[in-house]
């Protein structure tokens, strides 16, 4: 399992992914908004949304998980 944590602290606007979506590297999973700019959390691996973290309105600090990704099933 690989996680996908928040680059900055921020609020979570949306989550763009579900459980058991298939991502790619460098899609956008998440967006946070941090001093009021919007900021896209993209994918560093591919595979399959094994576990979401955050929900929508959340406040979450840097490098905090986000989601969980397996590897194996992208």
């Amino acid at each position: 399992m690989k996680k996908i944590v928040a680059s900055m602290a921020g609020t979570v606007i949306e989550v763009l992914v579900h459980v058991g979506d298939k991502i790619i590297v460098g899609q956008v999973v998440v967006i946070l908004e941090s001093m009021k700019m919007e900021v896209p959390i993209e994918a560093e691996v591919a595979g399959k949304v094994s576990w979401i973290k955050v929900n929508t309105g959340d406040f979450v600090n840097e490098d905090d998980i986000l989601l969980e990704v397996d590897e194996g099933n992208g």
